[in-house]
């Protein structure tokens, strides 16, 4: 009779049925994907305007009566006490016509460009790169806090678990690098709905937002986790990774056409290929001084965001679909939520106004800003009046600006408006669902036809929503 047999034996001879069933498990916990290769690139609708976003997301609500949406009225009126429709207000109370004392703006208006767009000294640099925007200042949206209107944001759902808008990007088109993530979000803040704000809900695993650096770190240190095989050399990891290959691909011979499989394998081959790629694409030694400086590298202030947007630019120039980099502070307070401290404001937008204005006109010379589009903007904006009585503003999803850049947007256009305060959008009223209509649109998309079935019922990103803003067309 046999004696017993030693563990190290056990465990050597099931090492193969250990990563078929470690293999088994990651799968079943994919949702369903529909082609072999997923994030192969697809077709569009229709010709495509722009190939892919830079979405600029300023956390916390910038203030639009501050920067882009002059209101003289304001200061003729500011101290006086005024009746408002607040929106907390009637969220919590159901009350109209609370009063609010009014506040004037702290920093000067100007006209600016050729085209004369309004915009304060609170954003100097941007006020020279007027004539690329593409002004929105009639934007409106779902959710008075910071959490909800976060997400709706991102998702075009502010209670329900849904796709991030990259995801459905690169779901409805696919990455133009394979060497690469197709969606990346630099700098993401784990507040106000973390992972939910890049990530793919029911969508298929491979849709998700890839994160680089988190919100508050250093963006000089930031890198794609877990990419890295730390204490092996090179030739150990080309074993390693060959034998996973072998156990995939034995896997795989195993349950042909098992698309929920060949999607998982295809996650290991992409964090492969990546090991070689990735590392260039986040070294910004061979940028040149003159570009470094343009986007405020190596300035205290600047350093940051600079780096992070010098980064966007880099995944565009190497194929990376849709990236969204966030301005926040990794704090449990939203970076531009001055409640009670406005000035505040100044030292936020001296971290990107630079940084920005670099970026578009970075894109701008080297040929990029015609097929990508650059979108700025907050989850809503503020009140015009003071919160509190105080020397803040409260939120505001009644009217706010968001502004375009390239990607087929008319230069210099300033659309829409809001009340004589700033307070509603009242003329040509834009809704979030609206611009992510728009936003699909301009990539060759229409948000109509861009669904996916799930739990019996067809989604799409826009709901049963959204009109395209044709009027924004250049």
């Amino acid at each position: 009779m046999p004696g017993p047999i030693p563990r190290r034996e056990i465990l050597k001879a099931a090492g193969c049925g250990f990563g078929y069933l470690a293999l088994a498990g990651l799968a079943d916990q994919q949702a369903r994907a529909g082609v072999v290769d997923p994030t192969a690139p697809r077709a569009p609708h229709f010709a495509p305007r722009a190939k892919r976003v830079i979405f600029l997301f300023m956390q916390g609500g910038v203030s639009q009566v501050d920067s882009f949406d002059y209101k003289p009225r304001l200061e003729r009126d500011a101290g006086k006490q005024l009746g408002f429709d607040d929106a907390r207000v009637l969220a919590n109370t159901g009350m109209r016509g609370s009063s609010q004392l009014i506040m004037k703006s702290p920093w000067k208006f100007a006209r600016h460009g050729e085209s004369g767009r309004w915009g304060s000294d609170l954003f100097p640099e941007l006020n020279q790169c007027v004539d690329d925007l593409c002004f929105i200042h009639s934007m409106h949206t779902e959710g008075v806090a910071h959490g909800p209107a976060t997400l709706f944001l991102h998702t075009g759902s502010a209670t329900s678990v849904r796709p991030s808008m990259g995801s459905w990007v690169l779901y409805g088109l696919g990455t133009e690098n394979r060497d690469l993530p197709g969606f990346v979000s630099i700098a993401p803040t784990s507040g106000n709905g973390g992972t939910r704000n890049y990530g793919n809900a029911f969508l298929p695993a491979a849709f998700q937002g890839t994160a680089l650096g988190k919100a508050g770190g250093r963006a000089s240190e930031a890198r794609f986790r877990d990419l890295a095989s730390l204490g092996q050399t090179d030739d150990s990891r080309r074993r390693h990774f060959g034998l996973l290959r072998e156990l995939n691909a034995e896997r795989l011979r195993r349950s042909p056409g098992d698309s929920e499989l060949e999607a998982l394998a295809a996650s290991y081959e992409l964090a492969w290929r990546m090991q070689d790629s990735a590392p260039g694409v986040l070294d910004l030694a061979g940028e040149s001084k003159e570009t470094l400086s343009l986007y405020g590298v190596g300035t205290p202030e600047t350093d940051d965001f600079g780096r992070q947007c010098l980064l966007a630019r880099r995944m565009c120039e190497s194929g990376v679909r849709f990236v969204q980099v966030t301005y926040g502070d990794g704090t449990a307070n939203p970076a531009w939520d001055q409640h009670a401290n406005l000035a505040k404001h100044s030292d936020h937008a001296r971290a990107v106004d630079r940084p920005i204005a670099g970026l578009l006109r970075d894109l701008k010379r080297r040929g990029l800003l015609d097929d990508t589009l650059v979108w700025w903007g907050s989850e809503f904006g503020r009140t015009p009046y003071a919160e509190k009585k105080g020397t803040g503003r409260d939120h505001n999803p009644g009217g706010f600006t968001v502004w375009l850049a390239g990607g087929g947007v008319k230069p210099g256009f300033a659309f829409g408006a809001t009340d004589d305060f700033g307070h509603q959008a009242v003329q040509d009223r834009v809704h979030m669902h609206d611009l992510h209509a728009t936003i699909l649109h301009l990539l060759g998309v229409d948000h109509e036809r861009l669904t996916y079935r799930y739990a019996g019922r067809d989604f799409r990103l826009t709901d049963v929503h959204g009109r395209v803003v044709r009027e924004l067309f250049a």
